[in-house]
């Protein structure tokens, strides 16, 4: 049990992105879960759903079974980002607003965009497949959790988010391309990823929609 979570904590590029994309991601869908006055119950089930759903999914498009069902450490990494949450949310008086969780956001988006295009990668699918399945690991389980929370996905209609996955993904896919090792492509994915999102937050960047651009027309 011990050498597993050594391998998971300092191992290859995959499980030191998967580790930090878990307990990331958990303690976001947490701390929105708390936002909306849920249960310890529904808060651990929207923070898990946020830190497994894109995975999962990940896996079986590649028809693998879930990394969430082969191993406990898994699980003990969503709990501790769950764990996380609940503990800021008796700190701070809106910890989903706070920093600390908007960064964990981005480095959540950038460690699941880059775990998704390593596992594409190694599927051999094609550029389209590394892209769209690093997305997905990325955005997936966000979306989730917003259902979860009654509500329609945010990525669907606002903010510069599953953006940011779309070029770490590419940017990996890049890198793989003119032969790059898969650690350099790593770092590479994640910097972008985390880089554009917190610019996107910094200076509210959004994409254009449709009936914006029909009234700029009318105007």
């Amino acid at each position: 049990m011990s050498q597993d979570a050594i391998t998971v904590l300092f191992g290859d590029p995959f499980a030191v992105m998967n580790t930090i994309g878990l307990v990331a991601f958990a303690l976001v869908g947490s701390s929105k879960a708390i936002r909306e006055e849920f249960d310890v119950f529904g808060i651990a089930i929207v923070g898990l759903a946020m830190a497994f759903a894109g995975g999962i999914t990940r896996d079986l498009l590649v028809t693998r079974v879930p990394l969430a069902l082969q191993s406990p450490i898994e699980i003990s990494l969503g709990l501790l980002g769950v764990g996380l949450a609940i503990a800021l949310s008796v700190v701070l008086s809106s910890p989903e607003q706070h920093p600390v969780t908007i960064v964990s956001d981005a480095i959540g988006l950038a460690a699941f965009a880059t775990t998704g295009a390593i596992v594409a990668t190694a599927a051999g699918v094609s550029a389209f497949g590394v892209v769209a399945i690093a997305t997905i690991n990325a955005v997936g389980g966000g979306a989730f959790a917003d259902i979860l929370l009654d509500r329609a996905p945010f990525i669907l209609f606002e903010d510069f988010y599953a953006s940011c996955a779309v070029l770490g993904g590419s940017a990996y896919w890049l890198v793989g391309t003119v032969g790059g090792a898969e650690g350099l492509a790593a770092v590479v994915c994640a910097a972008v990823t985390v880089v554009t999102r917190l610019a996107a937050v910094t200076y509210s960047w959004n994409l254009p929609r449709v009936h914006h651009l029909g009234r700029q027309r009318n105007q």
